[in-house]
């Protein structure tokens, strides 16, 4: 568990998210020649927002799963919209077909699926918490 430890200023921390979002009406858009673009500008928003993409996958064309580490200071809500906003609009610019796919000018789905990660189960924790001794 050790070497999956960052060392922030103020912060010791693990923190991992696993966030899957959809192509608007789940068309098939993600071929992939646009999967490669994607997944370099995935890797380029994540390294200027300060956050890491430890795996990035498209799955049946039409959705995407990413695996994130990222600091504390950084909310997932803003993970998701820096990768779903900036990748919109770049993928709209580099794949004009795309548009004609869809309508109404979005590439994504407003929702997404987001799951946190760790290196300790659930369960483990719960039981941590629950044997703490009261010593007060």
């Amino acid at each position: 568990m050790k070497e999956n430890l960052i060392h922030y200023r103020t912060s010791v921390c693990n923190i991992n998210y696993h966030v899957v979002w959809s192509v608007k009406y789940r068309r098939k858009v993600l071929d992939t020649e646009v999967e490669l673009y994607l997944k370099d500008l995935v890797c380029q928003i994540a390294a200027d927002k300060g956050f890491t993409v430890q795996l990035f996958e498209c799955g049946e064309c039409d959705h995407v799963h990413c695996f994130v580490t990222a600091p504390p200071k950084l909310s997932v809500t803003d993970i998701v919209k820096y990768l779903k906003g900036i990748t919109g609009r770049k993928l709209f610019e580099r794949f004009p077909a795309i548009r004609q796919k869809l309508w109404k000018g979005e590439l994504w789905n407003h929702s997404y699926y987001c799951e946190t990660i760790g290196s300790v189960s659930e369960e483990n924790i719960r039981r941590y918490i629950e044997h703490q001794s009261k010593s007060y």
